[in-house]
């Protein structure tokens, strides 16, 4: 769904200040997303022919793997951890 923008009367349509300024957090975020969009769709044409991927790549991709599978192991061994812990104290 559309957001839909107010219409007011007595605008039209001119800035009278511009609010894009350097150190502010929205600074050039369109640059940001476009600079982003493209280096996916160079590795994704990348791996459309076939090339690999560089060894910095592979590392880094390397490393979020591990890191994703530690998330999980984390959370999966805090359940047993907090279960175990009222089990122990429903017991007592």
């Amino acid at each position: 769904m559309a957001k839909i923008q107010k219409q007011y009367d007595d605008d039209d349509g001119r800035t009278i200040a511009n609010m894009n300024v350097e150190g502010m957090p929205w600074y050039d975020k369109q640059m940001k997303r476009e600079s982003r969009a493209q280096a996916r769709a160079e590795l994704a044409d990348r791996v459309a022919r076939g090339d690999a991927l560089t060894t910095r790549e592979t590392l880094r991709y390397g490393l979020y793997a591990v890191l994703a599978g530690l998330t999980v192991v984390g959370f999966i061994a805090g359940g047993v951890c907090l279960i175990i812990l009222i089990l122990y104290l429903l017991w007592k």
